[in-house]
């Protein structure tokens, strides 16, 4: 019998299961530690940007005892931490008074008095040139030759004819002075008498006409020589000898202008048309300068003769013409100059320094320094300008001590060390001119105050 043994059994083996590493996540932590490391960064700079700011905003404050401007310059115009009682050097002059000349200032043109184009008279060759380019001539003075031989030929043929028409004129009065003897004697009729007396008169008139032929052609023959009809200086010639000229030509021989003495014509504003047509009907001499093109050198002075008769619409303004003698040559035809015309002469005016006036917020004013050496804004009204020196018409006084230099660290109430412009110190006035406007209330109006009144001239401090 057979055995049947059973299935062995099933063995159910487990999967193997293999090893896993996590991945590490070394980026992600590199990211993070950058992000600290900004913000880190940050915070330091704001930090730094604050104090920055803070100590500047410290710094520029005033101080306790600073006293604001008044009309002057803003707050922050001085210099950091401004100190009242340290004296600033600055440079100041004295208001004055005095004389001060006003004068127009324009664009002129230099013209010849008078210019001519020399051309030749006659037709002919340019034989001799007798003048050198730039040559001062003389009116009369020959300056070129043209062949004189064609108009001496025909002076010769009107001299001939005149002398034959002169022989007939002769025989045709003996013949008359027959005629009448025959007719006082009964021998002729008084018509042939009569005839005779005609052809006399004929021969008469041709005799003129002769006459007049000669002189034509002795005036060709002096336009052979080319003169110079105004005295000047000459320029550059136009044609060389050798070539032949004609009366019809355009360009001439050469261009002579006169310079001396020359004019300038330059415009000013209608609006000085009356005071300046006032000095001239009057006949008040106005002098007139001319400079150069950078204004630093005068090269002529002269005066004003006349007036154009018309106003320019597009650009109102009217032309004027002066006159310089120019004994030096220093104007040209067509130079362009600038010219300085005197207008009026204003006097006893204040004058103060052009270097004292500033302009800020009161408009213009100048820092006048007080007996107590310290400086105040004096508001000004200016006139006219000349140069270095300009009119006060109010604000200040003659004597007056105003800062020319230094000005730009100033303010209301500063304190100040005077010095010349030669750096020789100055002592502070004892009469300085108008203080700064003064205020209704009761309170001093300084910075830090507590009691400003309505209009005590300077601000509360912060």
């Amino acid at each position: 019998m057979a055995t049947i043994s059973p299935p062995p059994p099933r063995t159910t083996s487990a999967p193997a299961v293999e090893s896993y590493d996590p991945p590490t996540y070394e980026a992600p932590r590199k990211r993070s530690a950058w992000r600290w490391i900004v913000a880190i960064l940050v915070l330091i700079a704001v930090a730094a940007g604050g104090w920055y700011w803070w100590s500047n905003r410290t710094a520029a404050a005033p101080g306790p005892g600073a006293q604001a401007p008044s009309g002057g310059p803003g707050p922050g115009a001085g210099a950091k931490g401004f100190d009242p009682n340290r004296a600033l050097p600055v440079i100041v002059e004295p208001v004055r008074k005095g004389n001060i000349d006003v004068y127009l200032n324009a664009l002129g043109t230099v013209t010849p008095r008078n210019i001519v184009t020399v051309k030749p008279r006659v037709d002919g060759q340019l034989m001799k040139i007798y003048f050198e380019e730039g040559q001062l001539v003389k009116a009369g003075q020959v300056l070129a030759d043209i062949d004189p031989r064609p108009f001496e030929v025909q002076l010769g043929q009107a001299q001939g004819q005149m002398a034959k028409d002169q022989a007939l004129l002769a025989n045709a009065q003996v013949d008359l002075e027959r005629y009448k003897t025959l007719l006082a004697q009964d021998s002729i009729a008084k018509q042939q008498v009569d005839t005779q007396e005609s052809l006399v008169r004929q021969y008469q008139a041709t005799i003129k006409a002769d006459q007049s032929a000669v002189d034509q052609a002795r005036l060709q023959l002096t336009y052979a020589k080319v003169t110079a009809p105004i005295s000047g200086r000459v320029g550059l010639r136009q044609i060389d000898p050798g070539n032949v000229v004609r009366s019809s030509d355009t360009t001439g021989i050469v261009v002579i202008a006169q310079l001396q003495p020359v004019s300038a014509v330059f415009p000013i504003p209608e609006d000085n048309v009356q005071r300046v047509m006032q000095r001239l009907q009057q006949g008040i001499p106005t002098v007139v300068e001319a400079w150069d093109r950078e204004q630093r050198n005068k090269l002529a002075t002269g005066k004003l003769i006349t007036a154009d008769n018309q106003i320019d619409t597009a650009t109102g303004t009217i032309k004027m013409k002066a006159e310089f003698p120019n004994e030096n040559s220093a104007l040209f035809p067509n130079q362009f100059v600038n010219v300085r015309m005197l207008t009026q002469t204003l006097e006893d005016a204040t004058l103060i320094p052009t270097a004292a006036i500033q302009r800020g917020t009161p408009g213009t004013f100048v820092y006048v320094v007080k007996d107590d050496s310290t400086v105040t804004v004096a508001p000004v009204k200016l006139g006219p300008q000349q140069g270095e020196t300009t009119v006060a018409t109010s604000g200040v006084r003659p004597g007056a001590m105003v800062v020319v230099d230094g000005a730009d660290k100033l303010r209301e109430g500063a304190r100040v060390e005077l010095t010349t412009r030669e750096g020789q110190a100055v002592a502070p006035p004892k009469q300085s001119g108008p203080r700064g406007p003064r205020g209704e209330g009761k309170g001093g109006g300084r910075v830090g105050g507590e009691g400003g009144g309505k209009g005590g001239g300077g601000a509360k401090g912060p």
